[in-house]
């Protein structure tokens, strides 16, 4: 349809704004598809009919006297609802495919790490005074993993009027000692959860500008690393992350794990030792194989297919610690040839370096692995993840283009620019959009804003994920694909299904995985639309819609 004829009659008016919107979504990776199986048309109906149900009724509601205007609001104020809806316990069961954006350190519920720690003697906690009501909002607890010499018998409660500043204080001993007055030990647990998650008020009220939101959101990786980076409590962590995913219906993950030499270590179990960076990889794939193992016992090999990390560290680094950085990530490649899938530059790109700051190692880095005799470690780089526009942040996703990367990480500002996403196309490039995420920390005031639809709109292959669950709330996936199916009425099941798909083959799988990870989706795609569907429409009839 070259050019637009007014039409003259009524059948001819019909007939041509048809066809305009089937032209305008040709390119929609669900309008390729193609024509629908009779199943698929039935499920992707009854769930358009579910959101259309729920969205005039529970969101229509006021909840303590606070209205809850529109499916896609911001997530932090609408999560109690959400998990309501009978949209998100269909959404629960669906095969997922891929995680392919997630930051190791926040992948996990902040409760369940918190019980990890309490098993451990050298977990300890401090704080820069004594707690009390004027000040336990604003000061931060300090944890480390202490070295046997250094554990202390806890005989100061941080809530004691006498607490010497900065002194340890066994975790388990300052939960079980902390003020009545302050909530006891479950105030203690607030206390920690807080400073590790980011909760409406700092999202909305007091955290107002991505400045202020990411200082924040740093601030909870300060206090939780030492935690996560403990090597015992890490592979219970990792394990949790695996089966929460798998449970989530995410059937393959490939984390980034982030490498400083200098800063919050991964740490041995004596609570001293500096763990070498072949140990945290070591450690990951044990856990991975034995997850592995465990459900081929139990015949659900088909649930997981397995995991690969990206090497990141953060954009903070100088041009020579790069070059430190980018050997330290090939020697790992040699040794772990099948779990290293990429190399990342991450931390906020609105005030940390841009990518032409490290050109130079950066374009280094093909021939060092030549050198190396190393299989490819593409680029996956975090990029455009920015309001601006033809800012330092903006810019990046040209450089990222420039030196090949496999994927970009958020591409906010990408729909800012239509000869990139048209080389997104031309290459396979896959945009790795984490919805949640970018609301949260006030790239946009809702799903509604977000720059989504223009991707999908423009054919541009999506993954949906998750960024960094913990702090935010967003546990698994399903979360935020409800949020894109919410707030839209154009995207359906089929969609939904179709970046599921995309996950699996932009991942860093081999083509044998990824044949096998598509086999065993598409198994679980067949009996999941059948519950869909048998579900939507018995709610359907339970509410009389």
């Amino acid at each position: 349809m070259s050019a637009i004829t007014i039409p003259t009659t009524l059948a001819g008016y019909e007939a041509s704004r048809k066809e305009l919107i089937m032209t305008d979504r040709a390119q929609r990776a669900d309008y390729k598809k193609g024509e629908l199986s009779e199943l698929e048309a039935l499920a992707d109906k009854t769930i358009r009919q579910v959101r259309r149900a729920e969205a005039e009724s529970i969101w229509s509601l006021e909840y303590g006297g606070i209205p809850h205007p529109f499916p896609g609001m911001e997530f932090l104020t609408g999560r109690r609802i959400i998990v309501q809806t009978k949209l998100y316990e269909i959404l629960g069961k669906m095969p997922k495919g891929g995680l392919l954006h997630a930051h190791l350190d926040a992948t996990v519920n902040v409760s369940f790490l918190l019980k990890a720690a309490m098993k451990y003697p050298a977990i300890h906690v401090r704080a820069s005074t004594a707690l009390d009501a004027t000040n336990i909002g604003s000061v931060l607890p300090q944890l480390s993993a202490l070295p046997e010499e250094l554990r202390t018998s806890g005989d100061f409660a941080l809530t004691d009027s006498n607490y010497p500043s900065g002194t340890w204080v066994p975790i388990a001993k300052a939960r079980e000692t902390f003020d009545p007055q302050l909530g006891g030990p479950e105030g203690f647990d607030r206390w920690l959860t807080a400073a590790m998650t980011i909760n409406p008020t700092e999202a909305y009220v007091t955290h107002n500008t991505v400045t202020k939101i990411w200082q924040k959101f740093t601030s909870t990786f300060v206090v939780s690393a030492p935690l996560v980076r403990y090597q015992p409590i890490q592979k219970e962590y990792i394990r949790e992350f695996i089966l929460s995913s798998i449970a989530d219906g995410i059937s393959y993950v490939e984390p980034r794990i982030n490498f400083l030499r200098d800063a919050i270590p991964f740490v041995a179990e004596d609570g001293q030792r500096p763990l070498t960076h072949r140990e945290v990889l070591t450690d990951f794939q044990t856990v991975v194989d034995d997850v592995k193992a465990e459900l081929r016992a139990q015949g659900r090999e088909d649930e997981f297919i397995g995991a690969k990390i990206i090497y990141t560290t953060i954009r903070f680094i100088t041009v020579e610690e790069l070059e430190w950085y980018l050997q330290d990530c090939i020697a790992l490649k040699k040794e772990f040839p099948d779990l290293i899938a990429g190399f990342d530059l991450v931390g906020d790109e609105n005030v940390l370096k841009p990518l032409t700051y490290y050109l130079e190692p950066l374009l280094k880095f093909r021939e060092m692995q030549e050198k190396a005799g190393v299989s490819e470690i593409p680029f996956i780089f975090h990029a455009g993840e920015t309001l601006g526009d033809g800012s330092e942040a903006d810019m990046n996703l040209y450089d990222a283009i420039l030196l090949g990367t496999k994927r970009i990480g958020h591409g906010f500002s990408l729909v800012k620019h239509p000869k990139l996403m048209e080389l997104c196309k031309e290459r396979g490039i896959a945009i790795e959009v984490c919805p949640i995420s970018n609301e949260i920390l006030r790239l946009t005031s809702s799903m509604h804003m977000h720059p989504l639809p223009v991707l999908l709109n423009q054919g541009v292959s999506v993954a949906l994920c998750s960024d960094d669950p913990s702090v935010f709330g967003n546990m698994g996936l399903t979360f935020d694909y409800f949020q894109v199916l919410a707030a839209s009425e154009i995207t359906g099941l089929i969609q939904l299904g179709e970046m599921a798909k995309d996950s699996i083959r932009f991942s860093s799988m081999d083509a044998e995985e990824k044949s096998r990870a598509l086999a065993a989706w598409q198994r679980r795609w067949e009996a999941f639309l059948e519950y869909a569907a048998s579900e939507g429409q018995k709610f359907l009839a339970q509410v009389g819609a």
